[in-house]
């Protein structure tokens, strides 16, 4: 499988698959796209995790109901529902439409199910005060090893702002990790890392990073990407600080406070 998955335009309505969990990435990874009174429902004898994009929809569950909106996945902290193998699960769309999306993976474990609503998962502006706030940007740390344990998914979100970096010093880890994009505005771009390798990422887009790979990203100005990040616990090896994630010694420099860069007393700037 490649690297990168294009979208190539909206992905269409109803379920979109684009990762299995039998392959590489160890995760089923797909974009649900519902019109208003449109429903989806499934028990998969899998751990899942569904992450409301943009839109209005009711989450069903265990006898357990919640309706919540979120009008872009920039402006508005997530919501998500994280349940066990056990639990069936019914989405519903009441707005004009809506995106989810939805992950999985083998876990054996039961646990009790789990709404995460925006209040749940503040801002975090991660590399604020260092490298000259050229890799400042959101990080939104949904569930990981530090309040889920019992899970084998890790799931977040991030935002670039115009003109800098995110997931940055370069770094890396042997767990599988995958990116989903979006521009704002829509037409934008951004810039994804994996290994050596670069790709030109657009709105819909997925990078899928295999064990071992660095994979910082680049946004351009004017524009903001987010990304979905997912991560695939290691059975014996779980994503967790810290142990991971593993920055390249040769660029840790850059994290100093009030380091100096080429160019900060350049007579021609």
């Amino acid at each position: 499988m490649s690297d990168i998955i294009r979208a190539n335009g909206p992905h269409a309505f109803g379920y979109t698959e684009i990762t299995r969990h039998t392959g590489d990435m160890l995760m089923d990874f797909g974009i649900l796209r519902l019109r208003k009174g449109e429903s989806f429902a499934e028990e998969q004898p899998l751990e899942k995790a569904y992450l409301l994009v943009y839109g209005e929809v009711r989450f069903d569950w265990d006898g357990e109901s919640h309706t919540e909106s979120r009008a872009n996945c920039f402006d508005v902290p997530p919501t998500a529902l994280h349940v066990s193998k056990a639990t069936k699960v019914t989405i519903t769309c009441l707005s004009e439409d809506c995106e989810v999306n939805v992950l999985r993976t083998v876990n054996e474990r039961e646990f009790p199910a789990k709404l995460y609503l925006p209040k749940d998962t503040p801002d975090e502006f991660r590399g604020a005060g260092t490298m000259h706030e050229t890799s400042t940007r959101i990080v939104r740390t949904i569930f990981d090893y530090t309040n889920a344990p019992w899970a084998n998914l890790v799931l977040g979100e991030v935002i670039g702002f115009p003109g800098k970096w995110s997931s940055y010093p370069p770094h890396h880890h042997p767990q599988p990790e995958i990116y989903y994009y979006k521009n704002n505005p829509e037409n934008g771009f951004g810039y994804a890392e994996v290994g050596d390798t670069v790709y030109k990422v657009h709105n819909g887009d997925t990078v899928c990073i295999p064990a071992g790979m660095t994979h910082p990203q680049c946004t351009p100005p004017g524009y903001a990407l987010w990304y979905l990040w997912a991560i695939r616990h290691l059975d014996g090896c779980p994503y967790k600080q810290p142990e991971y994630p593993v920055f390249l010694p040769e660029h840790l420099w850059v994290q100093r406070k009030d380091e100096p860069y080429w160019g900060d007393n350049y007579g021609g700037k």
